[in-house]
């Protein structure tokens, strides 16, 4: 029976014991906007270069592994036992393009996958393309972004970042010789083949502000396959708020541009057959206005918002694709967000979120009969997966739960059956009927419904509060779905439930769910979350001395704000990579992001999205008061969270606090706002942040 407080903490004797928390120097820095007056007394940690910013995040790691040294046992169980479920020599499901299956193999012991492909069936030769663990030698972090080979299946395209700042630069291979490219192309984002197999479309963003925001045109060159020196801009994009982005169709007819802000598009495209021309515009870009396209034979597909926020879905023909010739093929309807729109020559799916869930509806081309793919779990998430051929009978999606393993299937259209192609494996003892997953809701403040999703082991549900892990995000519309983890049956078989707080902002209930969680209704995520923890309480599932939350990047402002707004109510925060320091971000059009997401948040050089901001900004609104025991994790290279916000937080709170509760800072050094990049120290990152969670709620031991 668990006791209605938890043990006190194993890091209890450590915290006392360590030497004191690095205190950060105060170097108060004063902002005044529309009258009001901001003290800084941090600001000087947002100084990379300064070599005192470094020595103060080495002193906190330092005091945080000190803090943490008595669960060094415990990391070690944990790592073992997530490690112990992974088979780690294993092969993906493998799909098929070009006349090859591709697929990516993982060897114990190797931190990085290795791409492959076969020609023509899975028993033929195989080809190694690319093996990450060769392109990481020498380097602490290695992320691939793009990988895209080019029509003819002789060439493959790629994108990587040695250093986790998300900034990639092209390499083009010839698959025949093995030779790269000498010349490659810094910072790309996106990019298309032409069907020529020698012209490249890309997308550069721009060094600082990270906006994606120039076209280029690159034409291959020498027999050694170098890259021309000086590419072609075709296009550069001048209005701040838009980013652009290049991709074909599945038909591989035409190569598309889309220019898109948080709230409007443009679409651009180019015959596939015609590298030299010229983009044109399928429809002038009008505020408010998204509308997003797919190809097959005389006609384009159109994803529109025209007659309401959830979209609907027009056919045009290609000879003039203008809203006069438009012909509607589903109607908008209000509660069902049509999130995307996939064609074949035969058949066209549409995926499609009604109540939360994802339906997955098809239609056949010749005789117009639509059906729905059925699912037997209540709470599920499905989403296409490597669906590259355009003549296909198949239609390859991925379904997981909170109770089963990541699946891989083909859905024969035709017949209706599905082949299940690959599922995750887990090994050891893992039995998906020893769990419970629950749908459930809680009451907001304005009488708003908002979904909960949860899972426990059946056998340790007891009656009384449980520890509970409250997982949020709720930003950019999107959806937090129920989705598996081999790492969370860590919790799950030591008694904790996890939960995820589906809140307004997010995407879980449609495009109104977010409109309703953005801008000036955007503390509506943060009463959502209150919300759910205490709907959660009141249930018994769990208690305040109980229940840790988290939430990562956005997820971490959300932490931030409920932290501030009910600090009574919860045990334990995780934030990782958290956006903190709203205001201060938001008014330096310097940064990377930052004049896009004026449609996320508002801009705060408006007076009353400054006064909305100043209100739940967290590190504004910090005060001298008792606080859970916070973790706060961040990287030294993220590039869309700077490092320096959950630094400032922590040296700010460090001053304020009241409370003896642990409140600790991770910086790591070489990573982005994704963390490590290797597979075995990510899994170490888990099992470092799940050992402070367990500490935290009585089951170290």
């Amino acid at each position: 029976m668990l006791l209605s407080v938890p043990l006190p903490f194993t890091t209890q004797a450590a915290l006392s014991e360590a030497a004191a928390p690095p205190m950060a120097p105060k170097k108060p820095r004063v902002t005044t906007k529309f009258g009001d007056r901001r003290v800084d007394p941090y600001a000087w940690l947002r100084d990379k270069g300064d070599p005192a910013v470094k020595r103060y995040l080495e002193a906190e790691n330092r005091y945080t592994d000190a803090v943490m040294k008595p669960l060094e046992g415990l990391r070690e169980t944990l790592y073992k036992e997530i490690l112990g479920r992974i088979q780690e020599t294993d092969e993906s499901a493998p799909y098929r393009r070009h006349g090859y299956w591709y697929y990516q193999r993982e060897i114990e012991g190797l931190q990085y996958p290795i791409y492959c492909r076969r020609k023509g069936a899975m028993d033929a030769p195989e080809e190694v393309i690319l093996d990450v663990n060769a392109l990481a030698t020498g380097h602490a972090y290695t992320s691939i972004g793009i990988l895209d080979v080019s029509p003819d299946a002789g060439k493959l395209a790629y994108t990587v970042d040695f250093t986790g700042y998300r900034q990639y630069a092209l390499h083009v291979k010839d698959l025949s010789s093995g030779e790269l490219s000498r010349d490659c192309a810094q910072r790309v984002t996106s990019l298309a083949w032409a069907a020529d197999n020698a012209t490249l479309f890309y997308v550069q963003e721009h060094k600082t502000t990270k906006r994606s925001y120039r076209l280029y045109r690159h034409r291959l060159g020498s027999p050694k396959n170098e890259l021309v020196p000086k590419a072609d801009l075709l296009y550069e994009e001048a209005d701040e708020l838009f980013d652009i982005g290049v991709s074909d169709t599945r038909s591989e007819a035409y190569v598309v541009m889309a220019a898109v802000s948080k709230d409007t598009s443009e679409m651009r495209v180019l015959p596939t057959t015609d590298p030299g021309g010229r983009f044109e515009v399928i429809l002038p870009r009008r505020a408010g206005h998204e509308y997003y396209l797919d190809h097959r034979g005389d006609e384009f597909f159109i994803r529109t918002n025209d007659k309401g926020r959830n979209f609907r879905i027009v056919r045009a023909p290609v000879s003039d694709p203008s809203p006069r010739n438009w012909r509607q093929v589903v109607a908008h309807r209000p509660l069902v967000m049509i999130e995307e729109v996939h064609l074949f020559r035969d058949f066209w799916v549409m995926v499609e979120r009604d109540k939360g869930l994802i339906d997955l509806r098809f239609t056949d081309f010749a005789t117009g009969g639509s059906h729905y793919l059925a699912f037997d779990e209540k709470a599920y998430c499905a989403h296409p997966g490597a669906n590259y051929e355009f003549d296909a009978k198949r239609f390859r999606f991925v379904y997981e739960s909170f109770v089963t393993p990541r699946s891989w299937y083909d859905y024969d259209v035709c017949s209706r059956t599905r082949t299940l192609l690959k599922r995750q494996p887990v090994l050891g003892p893992f039995d998906p009927a020893q769990y419970t997953s629950e749908a459930l809701a809680a009451v907001a403040r304005d009488g708003t419904r908002v979904p909960i999703s949860l899972v426990y082991k059946t056998s340790l549900r007891g009656k009384g509060p449980r520890p509970l892990l409250l997982y949020g995000y709720g930003s950019y519309g999107i959806p937090m779905d129920p989705w598996f983890s081999t790492s969370r049956i860590s919790l799950l078989d030591r008694g904790m439930i996890f939960a995820i707080a589906h809140v307004r902002g997010g995407g879980d209930r449609g495009r109104l769910w977010y409109d309703a969680g953005k801008l000036l209704v955007k503390k509506n995520s943060f009463t959502d979350f209150i919300a759910c923890a205490e709907s959660l309480v009141r249930r018994r599932y769990t208690s305040p001395a109980h229940l840790v939350i988290q939430g990562g990047s956005a997820g971490g402002l959300l932490m931030g704000a409920v932290t501030n707004m009910r600090p009574d109510l919860f045990k334990a925060v995780i934030a990782q990579v958290p956006f903190l320091d709203v205001i201060t971000t938001m008014l330096d059009a310097s940064l990377p992001l930052t004049v896009g997401e004026y449609l996320e948040w508002g801009n705060p050089n408006e007076r009353r999205f400054y006064k909305y901001m100043r209100g739940y900004s967290p590190y504004d609104n910090l005060k001298k008061r008792a606080y859970p025991a916070i973790f706060a994790e961040t990287s030294l290279n993220d590039s869309q969270v700077g490092y320096w916000e959950a630094a400032k937080y922590v040296a700010k709170l460090r001053a304020l606090k009241t409370d003896r509760n642990p409140l600790l800072l991770r910086t790591i050094m070489e990573a982005g706002h994704g963390g490590a990049s290797g597979r075995y120290d990510a899994l170490k990152e888990i099992a470092f942040i799940y050992a402070f969670v367990l500490d935290q709620v009585g089951l170290a031991s």
